[in-house]
């Protein structure tokens, strides 16, 4: 895919996730254009509010666009710092993710990881779906998560084998 294509679906895919959350929660913009029965959320990035995502993860930042991450339906921004490392975990909800800048990591347990640059996509089930994720440790990672559910993170004992995992 050229350059430009994957700026393009990136672009596309944050402008419809922003419409989409119209109707599923309240926005956290600072300022709505209306223009007859039509309108616009507009949030600069300079508007942004950064919070730490996790006290155990320092330095992972989350600002919400839309929803409230703690609380449920959500989409909004999250950065990692370069050479960040989440040991294997899994998450309750499903998460739909865009890479807009650095090299995402993403490691399915088992099975090799998968290195994910600008303009990269990813789905990730909620549940049982046991993955490490980490940033490339050349730059700091950006992307875009959105979710139908809460974030959470449940951190996997590795010393533990799965059914003992679940006792």
């Amino acid at each position: 895919m050229r350059p430009r294509n994957v700026l393009a679906f990136a672009v596309s895919f944050l402008l419809t996730a922003a419409v989409l959350a119209q109707a599923s929660g309240e926005p956290k913009a600072k300022s709505v254009l209306k223009a007859g029965a039509a309108k616009a959320v507009i949030v600069p990035s300079s508007d942004l509010k950064w919070t730490d995502l996790d006290p155990n993860a320092p330095g992972v930042k989350n600002a919400d666009v839309w929803g409230d991450h703690t609380k449920g339906a959500f989409g909004g921004f999250t950065k990692f710092p370069a050479g960040f490392v989440a040991p294997l975990h899994t998450h309750t909800n499903a998460m739909k993710i865009v890479v807009i800048s650095g090299t995402f990591i993403h490691g399915p347990e088992g099975k090799p990881e998968v290195r994910l640059g600008p303009g990269s996509y990813l789905m990730q089930s909620g549940g049982n779906y046991r993955h490490t994720t980490s940033c490339d440790k050349a730059s700091e990672c950006l992307f875009f998560i959105q979710s139908n559910g809460k974030f959470d993170i449940k951190p996997v004992d590795a010393a533990k084998p799965a059914a003992a995992a679940k006792k």
